[in-house]
């Protein structure tokens, strides 16, 4: 049976993303929410759904829609910047209906906790959309460590995690550069990665910060069977220069023991396999974004150490 949606951000970058996994499993979206009008997009996948750029106005709608309609508003799709999220995973619950949420899930551990209270209370599930979970590559990845590891269970992988990707002036203006609302660097485009990485490795050990920049974060992390040196960017500067001289703008690297592990495509239907598998019972909840978020707000209050330790090679570009 079909199930019915609204979205919070759908003027944002990801947004249609979600509305192509909507359509694409067969269900509808009743309405959505952003404070910014430049929404065209809604008319390739949903036209006859109700806009709104209040709050206020949307609020009211959802609670009407439930009084006035035989069916009701069964997910709330949320998109909107970071700090935002637990708000809106709130409203959702509150009108007694299940919250679909971008990452980072909530930018502190103590988050999640609250939620948890609020989802007994309601009755309703929060998920996360943790897609590198459901990516081909890194489930045969997976599937391959657990095959080590049982053999030997006390193995250590040497990882390197390298992400950049470019960012212009703009970024730093909006809430992506603020701290306060987005995480910073490590959060906004690292937590997916620490999320896989723990997913396969194992819990976090110890976690060290070398660099903290506005545009870069670096550090090392030992999880219980991997040591991390990871770098993360939005600087185009610090792109290879092979990779500036073919015209690319990003660059993701994950090394195993010395050998790249290859997973540059298969990102398209990750969103509607998300939806696929929140559908079916099967999303990532609350306990599955917890191991992520505890890392990223280690990171934030964490004092970076400069060139020590076991540091990124990357990180001599910046200092």
């Amino acid at each position: 049976m079909s199930k019915n949606f609204v979205l919070i951000g759908v003027g944002g970058y990801i947004a249609p993303r979600h509305m192509k996994a909507i359509k694409d499993t067969g269900n509808n979206l009743v309405a959505a929410l952003d404070k910014n009008d430049s929404v065209g997009i809604m008319d390739s996948f949903f036209p006859q759904a109700s806009f709104f750029t209040e709050f206020e106005r949307f609020d009211r709608f959802v609670d009407k829609y439930h009084r006035s309609h035989d069916d009701k508003i069964d997910y709330v799709s949320i998109a909107t910047p970071n700090y935002l999220h637990d708000s809106h995973i709130r409203f959702a619950l509150r009108n007694n209906a299940y919250a679909i949420c971008e990452k980072p899930l909530v930018l502190n551990p103590h988050n999640i906790d609250q939620l948890k209270i609020i989802e007994e209370e309601s009755g309703k599930k929060v998920y996360n959309i943790l897609q590198l979970r459901l990516h081909e590559s890194i489930i045969a990845l997976k599937e391959k460590i657990s095959k080590e590891l049982q053999e030997d269970p006390n193995k250590i992988y040497d990882i390197d995690l390298t992400y950049l990707t470019s960012r212009g002036k703009w970024y730093f203006v909006s809430w992506k550069g603020d701290e306060s609302k987005s995480g910073g660097v490590a959060t906004n485009i690292g937590v997916h990665f620490f999320d896989m990485l723990s997913w396969i490795f194992g819990s976090v050990e110890e976690n060290i910060v070398h660099i903290k920049n506005e545009d870069v974060n670096a550090g090392f992390m030992k999880l219980k069977n991997a040591n991390v040196r990871w770098f993360l960017s939005v600087n185009y500067n610090y792109i290879p220069e092979d990779v500036k001289l073919s015209g690319k703008t990003t660059f993701r690297s994950i090394t195993v023991n010395g050998e790249e592990f290859e997973f540059s495509g298969g990102f398209t239907e990750l969103h509607t396999r998300s939806y696929e598998h929140i559908l079916s019972g099967d999303g990532f909840g609350l306990d599955e974004a917890r191991n992520s978020i505890n890392i990223v707000s280690q990171i934030r209050k964490m004092d970076p150490l400069g060139l020590k330790g076991e540091y990124h090679p990357f990180c001599k570009k910046v200092l």
